[in-house]
């Protein structure tokens, strides 16, 4: 007897969601502290709404495009990061790679691109921190979407740090 496609197998690897017609929760990973709330609260988003998430992993524009997919070292880097937060929310995720355009553009510029990779995945979300590199901060992607008619745009801010309090004896 055949297993029906219908009922997805639980185990414990962590498998790359296929993109097919879902419309995946946007995560933006800028490779900062930030990323960690980022991708807990998109994958409660995507938890709630039984799709994938899709991790855009934001680089550097000096590194290679050419050596840069989504299985490169980097990628994964800043994927392994965010991955203990996203694991027991058991979603499937798509790896994405955006390339910050070089030189100190517009403000908009970089977000505006940003938010056209999340169209073209069929994203109606996406989730950034209010604090981030240069227009990909959640503000400049919330304006940018409003001028461009976009995703809908989550903010972000991490717990604020707290030191432990040791015990007086």
């Amino acid at each position: 007897m055949t297993r029906l496609l219908s009922h997805p197998v639980r185990d414990s690897v962590h498998r790359p969601a296929r993109a097919g017609l879902v419309q995946p929760v946007a995560a933006v990973l800028t490779d900062r502290i930030d990323d960690a709330a980022v991708a807990e609260a998109a994958a409660r988003m995507a938890l709630a709404r039984r799709v994938p998430l899709l991790l855009i992993a934001v680089m550097p524009p000096h590194v290679r495009r050419s050596s840069l997919g989504p299985a490169s070292a980097p990628v994964r880097a800043v994927l392994a990061r965010v991955m203990p937060k996203i694991g027991p929310h058991a979603t499937g995720y798509i790896p994405e790679v955006f390339h910050l355009p070089p030189g100190r553009g517009s403000r908009l510029a970089a977000a505006k691109e940003l938010l056209a990779l999340a169209t073209r995945h069929r994203a109606p979300d996406v989730v950034a921190a209010r604090r981030g590199p240069h227009g990909l901060d959640a503000p400049a992607l919330i304006e940018a979407a409003a001028l461009g008619g976009g995703p809908f745009v989550h903010a972000v801010t991490p717990a604020s740090w707290v030191p432990l309090r040791s015990l007086s004896p």
